[in-house]
């Protein structure tokens, strides 16, 4: 059985590609991808649920791993992409912080609540008013 495990493994490892799906340096990317994956569905949510701390730390932690990605040897470019692109959804989402709670998003957001409904108080008034008129 031995003999077959080892005679298995030889044969993947002979073979660039399968070599390379069957290592670390391709598993460890791959399910890290998860990270960046939710990130960038995270900016299509609510910027008041933004963590400015958490976020500032993926920053780091993304620019981290992206030089770490370049410093080994062999080069680690799937890792590379992997971080690249949490770097970028996490720098959207530091923006997106920022401009919630220190640029005044948050106070226009409150403005724009209050101005629908304003109008939807006036709609349903004007639909009283057109109910009392017909009658």
């Amino acid at each position: 059985m031995a003999a077959f495990v080892k005679a298995i493994n030889a044969k993947i490892r002979s073979h660039p590609m399968l070599s390379y799906v069957c290592s670390t340096h391709f598993w460890g990317p791959a399910s890290n991808f998860g990270i960046p994956i939710a990130a960038v569905l995270d900016t299509q949510k609510s910027p008041d649920l933004i963590s400015g701390q958490m976020t500032g730390a993926l920053v780091i932690y993304s620019a981290t791993f992206m030089r770490y990605s370049l410093a080994v040897t062999p080069q680690n470019y799937l890792l590379f992409a992997c971080h690249f692109v949490n770097e970028c959804a996490q720098l959207t989402q530091g923006y997106r912080w920022l401009s919630y709670h220190k640029w005044g998003g948050k106070e226009k957001m409150s403005l724009e609540k209050g101005v629908d409904a304003a109008k939807e108080k006036v709609e349903q008034v004007g639909d009283s008013v057109k109910s009392a008129v017909s009658k």
